[in-house]
C-alpha cells in the first residue's frame, strides 16, 4: 500500500524531547477528512499538521487535527510546520503565509525556529472566577485581584491569573473545565510586571498542553484588555510544561495603541525529532 512520509518535531524548545511534540503529514492533500482524523488519532499528540497546496493568496495550506477533531488554528502547529516546510526547501525562510480554516495568518521563519502573528483580537467580559478555581482546584485566596475573561486572535482561551505558586498548585478537573468554559480551555497563569515573565498551564480537551501558541497570542490580548499592559509594546517570556515533564519556553509580543490590541506575536524554537512514514487508512 502507499505511504505518506511524515515529521515529528518538538516547537517551542532548542532541545529534542522538551516543548511540544508536532507530527507533520506531507502529501495528505486529496485524502478525507475521515482518514486524517484517524491519523491524528494513531499519533495521538496533542495536534497533527497536513500541510497542503493552496489556493488562496498564501504560501500553502494546513489542516491541524487533535486526537478528537479539527481545530480552526493552532500554534505550534503552525510554527512547526512553517519550519519543517522551509527546512526541506518548499517554503522560502522569511515572511510566508499560512492558509488555515481560520483564515490567513502570517509567519516570519528562520533557521531555527519561526514567529507567528495572530488574527484579529478577541477578547470577552470579565469572568466570575469561581467556577473556573474550583475546576483546576484553587480557590478565592489564590486570586491577584484582576478578573479572568476569554481571549484570543483565532482561537479562544479562558485566562485565569492567580498569585506565582498557585500555577503549580492547579489540580485539573477535566469534566468541570469543559463546563466552566466554552472556550479551547482554561490558561492559569501567573504575570510579574517588573520581568514580563509568565508562569501558565494550559488545560484543554482532558489533558495538559507543554506549550501553547494560541494561549500564548491570546494572553496578549487578556493583558491589554485587562490594563496590565502600556500602549506600545511590550514583551513577555512564558514558561509552559515543566509540571509535565516538557519544559518550553515562548516569546510573545503585543502592540497597544490607545488600549487597543494592534498586534501580537509569539516566537518559538523547533528542533526535529523523527522521519518515517505511515500508511492512510482506507474505506470501502
Amino acid at each position: 500500500m502507499p505511504t505518506l512520509p511524515y515529521h515529528v518535531v518538538d516547537v517551542f524548545t532548542d532541545r529534542p524531547y522538551a516543548g511540544n511534540p508536532l507530527a507533520v503529514v506531507l502529501g495528505a492533500d486529496d485524502l478525507p477528512t475521515e482518514a486524517l482524523r484517524a491519523m491524528a488519532r494513531e499519533f495521538n499528540l496533542s495536534e497533527t499538521a497536513f500541510p497542503m497546496a493552496t489556493a488562496a493568496d498564501a504560501d500553502y495550506r494546513v489542516r491541524i487535527f487533535t486526537p478528537n477533531g479539527e481545530l480552526p488554528f493552532a500554534g505550534h502547529p503552525s510554527i512547526g510546520t512553517a519550519w519543517l516546510l522551509a527546512r526541506l526547501g518548499r517554503i522560502p525562510t522569511g515572511p510566508v503565509r499560512q492558509d488555515c480554516a481560520a483564515g490567513i495568518v502570517a509567519l516570519d521563519v528562520t533557521s531555527e525556529g519561526a514567529t507567528l502573528t495572530g488574527g484579529p483580537a478577541a477578547v470577552g467580559e470579565p469572568l466570575d472566577a469561581a467556577p473556573l478555581l474550583a475546576a483546576v482546584g484553587l480557590d478565592a485566596g489564590d486570586l491577584t485581584g484582576v478578573r479572568p475573561r476569554t481571549a484570543g486572535t483565532g482561537l479562544d482561551w479562558t485566562y485565569l491569573p492567580v498569585a506565582g505558586a498557585a500555577v503549580a498548585r492547579a489540580v485539573p478537573d477535566w469534566p468541570a473545565i469543559r463546563r466552566a468554559t466554552p472556550a479551547q480551555g482554561i490558561a492559569v497563569l501567573s504575570w510579574d510586571a517588573g520581568t514580563g515573565r509568565v508562569h501558565l498551564r494550559a488545560l484543554t480537551e482532558g489533558f495538559e498542553d507543554p506549550a501553547t501558541g494560541s494561549a500564548a497570542l491570546g494572553l496578549g490580548v487578556f493583558l491589554a484588555a485587562s490594563g496590565l499592559v502600556p500602549d506600545g509594546d511590550t514583551e513577555y517570556a512564558i514558561s509552559q510544561g515543566g509540571e509535565i515533564g516538557r519544559p518550553s519556553l515562548l516569546s510573545g509580543r503585543v502592540t497597544v495603541a490607545a488600549g487597543e490590541v494592534r498586534e501580537v506575536a509569539v516566537t518559538g524554537g523547533v528542533v526535529p525529532v523523527a522521519t518515517g512514514e505511515i500508511t492512510p487508512p482506507t474505506w470501502r
